[in-house]
């Protein structure tokens, strides 16, 4: 895709200020006060609503699998800051974040996390299997790279009712290495399905350097065989991926087909709640904490143009905890589902 042009005014007493660009030199969004405050508020949301989920499952209070978000908010934020109602979601197992962008709420969120009944899938599903159809949520999905086929069928039929609608299909860097996405890849290029993409490129995969892993580690240039378009970007910028969505949606819904965005990013934790994460250095860590922090930066930008104070942030931080807090203490206080539900909301 052509890179855009970035307008510049003259003067003759002082030049123009240079435009805003993401740490790998690709544009931003330029976000007025409320935008940064809302995606401000969403971030700290997922964030600490993953940091009590690690609580509660140290606890013993979720069992299974538990894979957090805590570092890759500004991803799914972005996202969803150009989406438009009707658009779909589908995800991985890491997928608590994309619950709560899209509209989730955090009590239902966390009561399935538990297994109770009033979790979204009344308490049967767990971390891994959660759904909305009123958010246009379909779901986490446990089996690597298989939310891509379906995210791909979920585009085809948009395509089929012309309901202007498009898909928004995450994987990580780990799934994309699967011969389905491929498969995918290609029928989505063949039909222009209306279909984003989006690697979550958190280095890593399961625990192993996608520099060791694998051949073509510059995820936005998979789909070139196949002439579908990609993008990388910033993911731990939110204006960058609001920008880059902005792009993404505008040639799906203009009739272009599927197109790939590469999110670079970055998880804090292990790839599950079992994961030590020997694998990477400490230091490497608290490096990607100081120096990329997605909710910081956006903090950083709010005090230094002065649309918000500490005080206030603390407040919003407050107002979020609370919910997280309130969250936990209704998923333990209901009930699980009874013996009688075992069998149903189950296909045989």
């Amino acid at each position: 895709m052509a890179p855009r042009k970035t307008a510049t005014v003259s003067s003759r007493k002082t030049a123009a200020k240079p435009a805003a660009k993401a740490s790998n030199g690709g544009p931003v969004a330029d976000f007025d006060r409320d935008e940064e405050l809302k995606a401000y508020r969403e971030m700290l949301l997922i964030r600490r609503f993953e940091e009590k989920a690690g609580q509660l499952y140290g606890m013993g209070f979720i069992g299974g699998f538990c894979h957090l978000y805590i570092g890759q908010e500004a991803v799914v934020v972005g996202m969803q800051m150009a989406q438009k109602e009707g658009d779909q979601v589908i995800t991985a197992y890491r997928d608590h974040g994309h619950m709560l962008a899209t509209g989730m709420e955090a009590r239902g969120v966390m009561a399935e996390l538990t297994g109770r009944r009033s979790g979204y899938s009344h308490g049967k599903g767990g971390s891994m299997h959660m759904f909305s159809k009123e958010k246009h949520f379909y779901g986490g999905h446990g089996i690597v790279g298989a939310q891509v086929s379906l995210g791909t069928g979920l585009a085809f039929a948009n395509n089929y009712r012309g309901n202007g609608n498009v898909a928004i299909a995450y994987f990580g860097d780990g799934a994309a290495n699967q011969g389905q996405v491929y498969e995918s890849f290609n029928m989505a290029a063949l039909w222009k399905l209306p279909i984003v993409y989006i690697v979550e490129n958190n280095r890593y995969a399961m625990g192993t350097s996608t520099a060791r892993a694998t051949a073509q580690s510059n995820y936005s240039l998979r789909g070139s065989g196949f002439g579908i378009p990609g993008i990388q970007v910033d993911g731990m910028d939110v204006r960058a991926v609001k920008a880059a969505a902005d792009e993404a949606l505008e040639h799906c819904r203009s009739g272009k087909g599927p197109i790939i965005l590469e999110m670079l990013t970055y998880r804090y934790r292990g790839h599950s709640m079992s994961d030590p994460a020997k694998y990477r250095s400490k230091e490497e860590v608290q490096k990607m904490r100081s120096e990329q922090d997605p909710i910081e930066q956006v903090k950083a930008r709010l005090i230094e143009k002065g649309w918000a104070s500490e005080d206030d942030l603390k407040a919003i931080d407050k107002d979020v905890r609370d919910i997280v807090a309130d969250s936990a203490d209704f998923a333990q206080a209901d009930p699980e589902p009874d013996a009688s539900e075992l069998y149903t909301d189950i296909l045989l």
